[in-house]
This record gives C-alpha cells, sequence and structure tokens, in this order.
C-alpha cells in the first residue's frame, strides 16, 4: 500500500528559527544601521572649510579636532596642530564651539524597521508551514488534523493471502470486504454494513495486518491511525481530531478506518481522573462515539479497531450499533503456526531438510510476531556461519533465541555450579519421563543463555491439545519440583536455581484450586478472576480472608506432594540420574533421543 504522508514540524520548531533569527539581527545587522557617520580629512580641508565658513559646529580636543558642515550636515574629524592663528580663524567663521556627537540612525526609525523585518520572517515562515502541512493547515486550527496515514491500493498491497493462522478472523471480515465490493446486494434486501469491527486478541497476532488485508481485498483506501495521536494536551483537540478523521472518511466513501490501540482512548469512564471524569480523554471519548453514531453505514465507511486491552473498553462502545462485530485475533494453534512459518519463510533461501511441522510443534503458545523473529533469527545465524541456505538447525537454534536468548558459551560456570545444574536438568527430565501423563523431552542443555538460565529442558508435545486434565496438570508440577528434588538428593542442598520453578508451580496448583475445580475441598467454587488475558493474564482473588488462608493451604499441599512424588521418582532412579547427569556434563547438550536411549539402556545411535 502506497502511504501519503503529511509531514509537520513542531509549531515550537518554527518559533525557535524565529528567535534565533531575531537574535542574530540584533547581533550583527542592527550595529551596521547605527553605526555613526564620520569621515577622516586633513587639517588644511579643515582650514580651506573654515576659511570658506562651511562649518556650522566645532569641538576642539588634546587629541582631536571635530567639526560638522553646514552643507551636508555631516560630520568630519583631524588630528589638532600646532597652529597660533586657529582661534583667530574659528571667530572669523562664524562656527559654534560645542561637543559634538556622531549622528546614529532614530530609536523609532530602528525599531520600525526591526518590527518590519520580524513580520516579514512570520510571513515566509507561515507560507513555508502551509506549503509543508499541505492546503488549510496554516493556522492554530490545524492543531485538530487527525495527521492519519492515509493509503491507497496498489499492487504491492496486503491481501488475505498474505495472513496465516488466522482463518476464522479473515472469515468475519470476508462479509465486509464483498460489502464493499458490492453493496447492491446487501441494500436490495434492506441490510447495512456493520458500522465497526473490534479486532481483539493478544499483541502480535496480526490484528493491524487483517486490517490493512481487508483494504486490500475490498481495494478501497485505507485510514490508520494510532488511538495515542488523539490524546493531545489541551482539551478538546482529540475531539477536534476524531472529527477530522472522519470528515475525511466521509469524503472517500467508501474506505476503512483502522484505530489502532483503541483502549487509549475508549477507556470505560468514571469519576476517578479529573473534576467529574470530564477529561481531554472522555472528551475524545465521547466525540468519537457521536461520529460513529451520525454516520450512515450504506455509505461504506467502516471502522476497525484494535485491542488487547477488551476489558478496560467503555461500554458504550461496544454496543450494536458501534462495533457491531468482535472479531477474535487469538494465538495460533499448531497448523496456523505452520502456515505463518511458511508465509514468512516464502523469501528465504531453505534448505531441503526444513520441516516446519517440527518447529511449529515446539512453540507452542507463540505469536505471529515471534515465529517471523524465528524465521529471521534463523536467517541470521545461517549468514554468520558462512551458508546460503537455512538449515533445520538454524530454525531449531532461532526457536531457543527467542525463547531463552543467545547462548553464553564464554559465560565462565564453576565445576561445582555447573554440576549442580547438570543434576537440576536431568532431574527435570528423568521426572517426565517416568510419568505417563507428560510431554516426551526433546532437549536438555546446560549452556547458559541472556536470559539468565544456566540450563534448561525442553519438552514438546506430540500432540496439540487444549484441555488439561487435573492428572496432567499435577504432573506438570511434579516434573517442575524435579530439579529441586534432584538437588536435596544428591547434595543435600538447594539453590536459588529454582525460583523459576517455584514460581511457576505455585501459579498452576493455585490455578488448580481458583480456577480449574480441581480441589476436593472448594470444588466447582469459582475463587480468582482473571484480568487483562491477552497480557499476561494476571489474576484477582475474589474470596474472603479466611477462604484465602485456605487456598494457601491448599495450594501448600499439592506442591508438597508433587515434590515428594518427584523425589520418590528420582531416589527409584538414581542411577540412571548419576549416569545422565555425567554425561550431559561431558557434552553440555542432550538430544531427546540421546537421552531415553541412555534411560533405556540402550546406546544412541550417534553416540
Amino acid at each position: 500500500m502506497k502511504e501519503h504522508k503529511k509531514p509537520s514540524q513542531p509549531l515550537l520548531y518554527y518559533y525557535g528559527i524565529a528567535m534565533l533569527i531575531w537574535l542574530l539581527f540584533n547581533i550583527f545587522i542592527m550595529p551596521l544601521f547605527n553605526k555613526p557617520v564620520v569621515e577622516n580629512v586633513a587639517y588644511t580641508t579643515f582650514v580651506n572649510m573654515l576659511t570658506q565658513k562651511q562649518v556650522s559646529e566645532v569641538e576642539v580636543t588634546a587629541t582631536k579636532i571635530a567639526f560638522r558642515s553646514n552643507k551636508d550636515d555631516t560630520t568630519y574629524v583631524t588630528v589638532p596642530m600646532n597652529d597660533p592663528g586657529l582661534v583667530d580663524r574659528l571667530l572669523a567663521s562664524g562656527a559654534e564651539s560645542k561637543q559634538i556627537l556622531p549622528k546614529q540612525m532614530s530609536p523609532l526609525v530602528s525599531w520600525v524597521l526591526t518590527l518590519a523585518i520580524f513580520i516579514a520572517l512570520g510571513q515566509f515562515l507561515s507560507r513555508y508551514m502551509v506549503k509543508k502541512m499541505g492546503a488549510g493547515a496554516g493556522n492554530f486550527m490545524s492543531f485538530g488534523k487527525s495527521n492519519a496515514r492515509v493509503y491507497v491500493p496498489a499492487q504491492t498491497g496486503k491481501t488475505f493471502a498474505d495472513v496465516a493462522g488466522q482463518d476464522e478472523a479473515k472469515e468475519a471480515l470476508k462479509e465486509i470486504v464483498d460489502f464493499l465490493h458490492a453493496p447492491e446486494k446487501y441494500t436490495k434486501i434492506g441490510a447495512t454494513l456493520p458500522k465497526g469491527a473490534l479486532l481483539v486478541g493478544p499483541p502480535g497476532t496480526g490484528k493491524t495486518l487483517l486490517a490493512q488485508a481487508a483494504a486490500g481485498e475490498a481495494n478501497v483506501p485505507f485510514f490508520s491511525i494510532s488511538g495515542s495521536e488523539f490524546v493531545e494536551m489541551f482539551v478538546g483537540m482529540g475531539a477536534a481530531k476524531v472529527r477530522d478523521l472522519f470528515k475525511q472518511a466521509n469524503e472517500k466513501a467508501p474506505c476503512i478506518v483502522f484505530i489502532d490501540e483503541i483502549d487509549t482512548i475508549g477507556k470505560r469512564r468514571d469519576n476517578a481522573s479529573g473534576l467529574g471524569g470530564n477529561d481531554e480523554r472522555e472528551q475524545t471519548l465521547n466525540q468519537l462515539l457521536t461520529e460513529m453514531d451520525g454516520f450512515d453505514g450504506k455509505k461504506g465507511v467502516v471502522i476497525l479497531a484494535a485491542t488487547n486491552r477488551p476489558d478496560s473498553l467503555d461500554k458504550a462502545l461496544l454496543r450494536p450499533g458501534r462495533f457491531d462485530r468482535r472479531v477474535p485475533v487469538e494465538l495460533p494453534d499448531l497448523a496456523g503456526r505452520e502456515a505463518i512459518l511458511n508465509v514468512h519463510a516464502k523469501k528465504i533461501n531453505l534448505a531441503a531438510n526444513v520441516n516446519f511441522n517440527a518447529i511449529a510443534r515446539a512453540t507452542a503458545g507463540a505469536s505471529g510476531a515471534d515465529l517471523a523473529n524465528m524465521i529471521n533469527e534463523a536467517a541470521l545465524r545461517a549468514v554468520r556461519l558462512h551458508r546460503d541456505q537455512v538449515e533445520q538447525a538454524d530454525l531449531e537454534e532461532a526457536v531457543e533465541t527467542v525463547l531463552a536468548g543467545y547462548q553464553r558459551k564464554n559465560a565462565v560456570v564453576s565445576p561445582k555450579e555447573k554440576q549442580i545444574v547438570a543434576y537440576h536438568e536431568i532431574g527435570h527430565a528423568l521426572v517426565a519421563a517416568k510419568q505417563k501423563d507428560s510431554a516426551p523431552v526433546t532437549k536438555i542443555t546446560i549452556i547458559p543463555r541472556t536470559s539468565g538460565a544456566l540450563g534448561y529442558t525442553m519438552q514438546v508435545a506430540e500432540e496439540e491439545s487444549r484441555l488439561m486434565s487435573k492428572e496432567e496438570a499435577f504432573n506438570r508440577i511434579v516434573t517442575l519440583t524435579g530439579g529441586r528434588a534432584a538437588e536435596e538428593l544428591i547434595f543435600g542442598s538447594v539453590t536459588s536455581g529454582a525460583a523459576n520453578d517455584i514460581e511457576q508451580s505455585t501459579k498452576l496448583a493455585r490455578a488448580m484450586v481458583t480456577r480449574f475445580g480441581m480441589s476436593d475441598t472448594f470444588g466447582m467454587m469459582a475463587l480468582e478472576t482473571v484480568t487483562n488475558q491477552y497480557l499476561g493474564g494476571d489474576t484477582a482473588l475474589a474470596c474472603s480472608e479466611t477462604t484465602a488462608a485456605q487456598v494457601d493451604q491448599e495450594v501448600m499441599i499439592i506442591i508438597r506432594k508433587a515434590h515428594d512424588k518427584a523425589l520418590g521418582i528420582l531416589k527409584d532412579n538414581a542411577g540412571k540420574l548419576n549416569e545422565l547427569a555425567q554425561y550431559l556434563l561431558d557434552k553440555e547438550t542432550l538430544t531427546g533421543e540421546e537421552f531415553m536411549a541412555i534411560l533405556n539402556e540402550k546406546e544412541a545411535d550417534n553416540q
């Protein structure tokens, strides 16, 4: 899509230029106007002018003789001489003896000239601003311009073919595209185009790309603006920008208007901000609601908006007649991730052994932006290794880079700490392998990463599932406690290396009790609510203090049971724990096949 921008500079930028020119003028130009007009002449010239009575005023000092001509009022200066007859000549000439000051420009003329130059500069800057900001932008009302980026159809425009992994969202937008293509089908039966569609989902899932693709498919102008661009320091400016945006949209109808991060201006109204809550943001929201009610849906103006905080939006914004549709743009599933990888790899030179299905299975929970970053990281790694093709190993390393950071091969880790990390990671892997409802281990490493991890164990499920049973949740906690259990069993002490494991296991155990109904004590009782589900999924307790204390006790019991089970598994397999840990210390990285071969007392093929 070709973008037409209106470049502009802040008003203070132009005022700064004007003030700089003003200072330079007063420092360098004004002294030239006020410079005294004085002419140096010879003493004989002075005597001749006295004789001819052409001198009106004379000032005689020990160092100079200054005199003024009575013809052109010019001031002259000459050097004094030993002339006994000077006094007689002065009296005979009729010149008046007085102090002579060189004449300068009148102060009134000086200021008038300065003011005239300043006005001329102002006119020049004003015309320059009009030229740079566009017609009609050369006055203070131009602050009400929306500054929306306008895209027009082009051969390089986005289409639904550029969007992968969001089939449901594309289906929801295709009807809007069809209306813009052939509105007569809908007007014939009396249907009107939905005024707005709200794209809701986590960051990086392609909400902006979907809006651009819808405009590209419909072959109509596309207005794009961020919600933060409506927020202004001066009250009323945001509302003026909303009015200007809808005015432009009506002039270019049919078109699509996309407002990114609409929660910036669409937050729920209350009395917590300012006197009565009537601040700039609320005025902007009120104007947006008014404009959405005011325009005719039959004209073909569609408002698309994106947010990852739908819970914070004002209810008036979400009612039918404004944002009629809510389009979920969720994290892609296995098939969606594989399709996204294929889309982003179109311009990448790939080796024949690349298997995107394996990468897609290893990236559960990744967004489209994460997957695009992984493809790019793989290409960069291939370049660093002086190869002209991206291989499977590059993609696998890129996954680990995005998830855990770059390898810190030069990091100094003492032999004792390295041994503890090895037992810790083998503890995770061994406990996971000895449980039924657990994902297979695919990689174990003790190479430090830039994220701070001294090692990690990677598990990849053979099949992607959206449900988690009570047994699976408990076994996941058992696996998380396996690292700490191995440290206790082998070294008789504990370290801070299990901090992340403790955090994850506590979070999962609490969810089992408060949200999943997997507690025998509380059963199907909701004790916690989720806020910002697309931004980390923060939770808030919805129970009394007494019940909260009981929840803590229940969570503690679950984690202790899981820890005891992990410790029992490791005690039963202490020999394999030592053997695998020693092997990991020697090689630093184990594949899932190598791990299972040693665990099953078989020799790995590539050992």
